[in-house]
């Protein structure tokens, strides 16, 4: 007899707080917004909702399915199968939530080699690269066809690195039996000095559905102006600019940007000016909302600054 199939609901919840990016997580930081699809749902949106309010008192807002966990290995703890709908929806932090075991978590506590903002983050060169060339080694017929994918998704000896990559990146190193995922599929103990510093483990494949959304935000703040559904109602360029780099984990050309946003007509001054800080009063903006309804914006670029290695 076939064992039963469930369907499970997974919230991936982004958010931009001080200019860092924010996921929203249950059970201390190990987990996202998730729960079953039940009978009493009128659709796999409306119980995606129903399970992320109750479970966080955040209301969830626009939100789009982001892809369908399906693999023959994903099983309860009662043997059923469990195939996971996940959607990823853009929001902003509003306060701490109230409940105990539910906070927001920036995004690059689970993924550290994912920040180049600063420029190339030394744990790649100094962990990442050196233990993804051992795995490699260890089947002399797959070494040329592995260390192949490690130079395509780190960016290494002439490749770019592609920020849109973030999953094919930790599924490497799930692959490599790098990240305690991983060993805990394989029923070994995890190498804790290694481990620790390859960002901070979650529930069943939990990281993995993280990946998935980040990467789709990442690709879609170059083609749709989504940035703007994490802004508050009026905003600096430079807290604009900085939000965008949160996400693409890379440095923006001020200028270029500046330029892009322009070009593009997505914003207009309100009039007013910042006040209070400490630096020079900047101008205030906001979000041309008709622009939504004009046109898409089809293939524009982000003037990302180039990171050498």
């Amino acid at each position: 007899m076939e064992p039963a199939v469930s369907a499970e609901l997974v919230a991936v919840l982004i958010a931009v707080s001080d200019g860092e990016p924010r996921v929203l997580t249950t059970e201390c930081a190990q987990a996202l917004p998730a729960g079953p699809f039940q009978q009493t749902h009128r659709s796999l949106q409306t119980g995606l909702r129903d399970w992320v309010e109750s479970q966080t008192h955040h209301p969830l807002g626009y939100v789009e399915q982001l892809y369908t966990f399906a693999d023959r290995d994903r099983f309860n703890a009662d043997g059923s199968r469990v195939v996971s709908v996940s959607y990823v929806g853009l929001t902003r932090e509003v306060g701490r939530p109230d409940i105990a075991q539910v906070s927001w978590q920036d995004c690059y506590r689970y993924f550290p080699w994912e920040d180049w903002r600063a420029g190339e983050p030394a744990l790649i060169e100094q962990v990442l690269i050196p233990a993804l060339k051992h795995w490699a080694t260890q089947e002399p017929e797959l070494q040329a066809a592995r260390w192949q994918r490690i130079q395509y998704s780190f960016g290494l000896q002439g490749a770019a690195w592609n920020e849109d990559l973030v999953l094919q990146r930790y599924e490497l190193l799930f692959e490599a039996g790098l990240v305690t995922e991983a060993q805990r599929r394989q029923d070994k103990q995890a190498l804790s000095s290694l481990n620790t510093r390859l960002g901070l483990a979650m529930v069943h494949d939990h990281r993995r559905i993280l990946a998935t959304g980040l990467a789709r935000v990442r690709a879609k703040i170059k083609y749709r102006p989504v940035i703007f559904e994490l802004m508050p109602a009026e905003f600096t360029l430079l807290q604009l600019q900085q939000a965008v780099e949160a996400l693409a984990g890379r440095g923006l050309h001020k200028q270029n940007f500046r330029r892009l946003i322009e070009q593009q007509a997505l914003v207009e001054e309100t009039g007013a000016m910042t006040t209070g800080g400490s630096g020079r009063p900047a101008k205030l903006f906001r979000f041309r909302g008709d622009v939504l309804l004009e046109r898409a914006i089809s293939g524009s670029k982000l003037p990302l600054a180039r990171q050498a290695r």
